[in-house]
């Protein structure tokens, strides 16, 4: 693993990058005991990464489809409209909505579309493999 690749990155891209920080923080939400207030404000550091990583992609320009635009931030609007979904269902106490919510906005906008961070001249494959390409 080599960090030179994102430390040499745009602010934005490293921005970005929070998404590994919010992989952790929401694995960690996963595997401890709900409902109580260190779930409570660890869930809302992961809804302000998540929020960072989402809006910080609108300035992330490396696949242009529509303009400046790609496929890539239609799932960054998504992420916000899912969050506020999942926000509004756990105040509503409809806790089974939220589960839902938020099990999707983990395993769609982190884990499956990180994945595609992982390809090869993106940064973070960069990073994990070393600096070589």
């Amino acid at each position: 693993m080599a960090l030179a690749p994102l430390l040499q990155s745009e602010p934005v891209v490293q921005g970005h990058a929070a998404a590994f920080a919010a992989v952790l923080v929401g694995g960690v939400q996963f595997a401890r005991p709900q409902r109580d207030a260190l779930h409570r404000w660890s869930a809302r550091i992961w809804v302000s990464l998540m929020v960072l990583v989402a809006v910080s992609s609108f300035w992330i320009h490396g696949f242009n489809l529509w303009g400046p635009f790609s496929p890539i931030h239609l799932l960054s609007i998504m992420t916000l409209g899912m969050l506020v979904l999942a926000i509004r269902a756990i105040r509503r106490g409809d806790l089974q909505g939220h589960r839902n919510w938020i099990i999707g906005l983990y395993t769609g906008a982190l884990a499956i579309t990180g994945t595609f961070t992982l390809l090869p001249g993106r940064v973070m494959h960069l990073v994990l493999s070393g600096g070589a390409d």
